[in-house]
């Protein structure tokens, strides 16, 4: 949401959910306990999709969506994709970021579902992007996390060089370059911190 933000010129200010993520305290808010969640007067929305094209409509400028009907799904194509497929099989390798030994069952076969999920990608992905479209948004924060787990579990990710063509590409989009050089540093301290604990 934040790479949204910054690409479409918009102020805002982040606040750490009240009593932490998935608290009683922060369901009093946000009833799922989501993050993100944006609030933007009196209108609160707690999903990350619903919050990317509420921005759009808001601040159509700079396009984010595709003029063409056959363009916007594509694109709405790749969000899901990222959303119901990628995402996910990152996610489950969070339970064994605290744990002093890993289990290795797990460290593999998610190995292989990311594995699977990237060459999927790479068949997705089409061209170049010469533009930042709202799909392109999550794709470089799950990479720097694949990216940060590997390291961490030395894990075999095979990264297919489409992908990373494509993730090179929109690092040079302003948005993006100025996200990562802020988040990257927080993600690698905090893995840090977890995992020493």
């Amino acid at each position: 949401m934040r790479i949204i933000l910054r690409h479409k010129g918009l102020e805002w200010r982040e606040e750490s959910p009240p009593g932490g993520y998935g608290s009683k305290e922060y369901k009093k808010i946000v009833a799922t306990g989501n993050l993100p969640a944006l609030l933007d007067g009196g209108l609160l929305i707690a999903d990350s999709e619903a919050i990317a094209e509420y921005l759009e409509e808001k601040h159509p400028k700079p396009n984010m969506l595709p003029i063409n009907l056959d363009e916007r799904a594509k694109v709405r194509e790749l969000s899901r994709f990222h959303d119901t497929r990628l995402e996910p099989e990152l996610r489950k390798l969070f339970s064994q970021i605290p744990l002093y030994k890993p289990d290795h069952n797990i460290l593999q076969k998610q190995t292989e579902e990311i594995n699977q999920r990237l060459d999927q990608l790479s068949n997705i992905i089409e061209i170049l992007p010469d533009s930042l479209l709202l799909a392109h948004c999550a794709f470089p924060i799950t990479f720097s996390w694949v990216e940060a787990l590997t390291s961490l579990f030395s894990l075999q990710i095979s990264w297919p060089s489409k992908i990373l063509t494509w993730n090179e590409k929109l690092k040079t989009f302003s948005a993006v370059d100025t996200e990562l050089m802020d988040y990257n540093p927080k993600l690698k301290s905090w893995l840090r911190n977890q995992h020493a604990t």
